[in-house]
């Protein structure tokens, strides 16, 4: 079956036709890096790494490429207030960015440019813009772009040039021709970072750098274009009309938009001060939940944010955890399930169905279990691993995941200096249960249950767990 994705641009579902055979290129746009990585960014960058993961699945070479915005005004502004050299603010918060990413188990991208690194492949882009009729200097140094000469302005937002000019706001003296016209290059204000330019000295504008990035590392034309439904108007409206006056091409064929993260019926941003970063969360969380939580819900919806729906995702991730458990599995044998994964993600990547057959397969594994089918058992947890492994869930051991408590880093779970003493008091309650002294087992359940320790007694003997 084919995959069909919903295209924002045409309002509809559309097969994917690569441009080059079984070679997707794509490019998202990601973090500007002035602050922490919150819960909206983290669904943005989980949403497009299970794309990514499932379209590399799917057989198709995938070139993914990911900016970072290390120039804007935001980041100027945050340098000031804190005294301290952009450079320096910029590179800590990648370096934050990236330790939430391998948190969360977002894949690195092929390309991660960054935007002061194609400052000449920008200047390059206004001067054609320019040459084309498509922008101009206006009278207070900055090289705007003129909308009004793009035909197609409005296609990707479905918004018109009249309504956008009547519910514009036009600053007195403003150095526009038309109140839509945006800058493409800033000039420079005195002690602000600056490049030289044919206009003067100053710094990109943020809608030309994804044009210039994108085209830079994936050509004039290529096939998806993602981001947040925030970045559909005015920036990849913008990007649409760069980048098509500049190329003379169709830019993209696919784009796609990821819902909004809100909080209180209301979208979660640092604008609003409703929002929680991703390090703040994974104290308390552990990192597989925030994808679960992510790939729940469609990337085109919404999704709200409430502990209620972290536990859900929890309780899940839990259940299926708890099914592998004492199992070895067995790789390379699929069922009737494997089918049925690929279908839901073929299906414009409905991931809350494709987890609805991780969790039926769970249930076919406890079944195999009880009854004692060993063999079947092993198949089925094999096929279970492999499913969430393409969306980047069940990468770890589950006796590991059961056993970390929420915040603790999964990869040194022997660091958990609670540990041992668990295990001692388990099997202190296995002695007395033994000798009959079942007021002593009972004492010690309760004990640990009190601390979050959850036991589960079975044929192989007491496994625990933390609640």
């Amino acid at each position: 079956m084919t995959i069909q994705i919903q295209n924002s641009l045409t309002g509809r579902k559309e097969p994917l036709v690569t441009i080059e055979p079984r070679h997707v290129r794509m490019y998202v746009c990601g973090m500007t890096v002035y602050d922490y990585c919150h819960v909206g960014h983290a669904r943005s960058l989980v949403v497009f790494d299970a794309v990514r993961r499932y379209l590399r699945y799917a057989g198709y070479r995938v070139t993914h490429v990911r900016n970072i915005t290390d120039i804007d005004d935001k980041i100027i502004q945050r340098a000031n207030e804190n005294g301290e050299p952009m450079h320096a603010l910029t590179e800590r918060f990648i370096n934050a960015m990236h330790e939430d990413c391998r948190a969360l188990g977002v894949e690195s991208p092929e390309h991660e440019p960054r935007a002061t690194e194609y400052v000449g492949a920008i200047v390059a882009m206004v001067e054609r813009l320019i040459e084309n009729g498509y922008a101009y200097v206006a009278r207070d140094g900055d090289v705007l772009y003129a909308v009004a000469k793009f035909e197609g302005y409005g296609q990707l937002s479905g918004k018109r040039l009249a309504d956008l000019r009547a519910g514009a706001r036009v600053e007195v003296n403003e150095a526009k021709r038309d109140p839509l016209d945006f800058v493409l290059w800033k000039r420079a204000k005195p002690g602000e970072p600056a490049w030289p330019s044919p206009w003067g000295d100053g710094r990109p504008g943020w809608h030309i750098e994804c044009s210039a990035m994108s085209v830079s590392l994936l050509g004039e034309h290529f096939d998806i274009h993602g981001g947040g439904m925030d970045l559909k108007f005015p920036h990849h409206e913008n990007e649409i009309a760069q980048t098509c006056a500049a190329c003379g091409s169709k830019f993209v064929n696919t784009w796609m938009h990821n819902g909004f993260v809100n909080v209180n019926a209301e979208k979660m941003s640092k604008s609003l001060g409703n929002f929680f970063t991703v390090r703040e969360v994974l104290k308390t969380l552990r990192p597989e939940v925030m994808r679960m939580f992510v790939l729940g819900s469609h990337y085109r919806g919404p999704i709200n944010y409430s502990d209620d729906n972290l536990k859900q995702a929890d309780g899940a991730l839990e259940r299926i955890y708890t099914a592998l458990r004492e199992v070895t599995p067995v790789a390379g044998v699929t069922s009737a399930a494997t089918a049925r994964f690929a279908e839901a993600m073929n299906d414009d990547f409905n991931t809350p169905e494709a987890l609805a057959v991780l969790l039926a397969l769970a249930r076919d594994l406890n079944v195999a279990k009880a009854a004692g089918h060993t063999d079947a058992a092993a198949a089925l947890a094999g096929e279970l691993i492999a499913l969430g492994q393409v969306l980047g869930i069940l990468t770890i051991d589950a006796d590991v995941w059961l056993k970390a408590r929420p915040g603790q880093s999964i990869d040194t779970p022997a660091e958990d200096p609670a540990a041992a003493e668990i295990d001692a008091l388990v099997a202190a309650r296995k002695a007395a249960r033994v000798a009959k002294n079942f007021a002593e087992s009972d004492r010690i359940r309760d004990e640990l249950l009190a601390r979050d320790v959850i036991l589960e007694d079975g044929p192989k003997g007491t496994t625990w767990r933390y609640r």
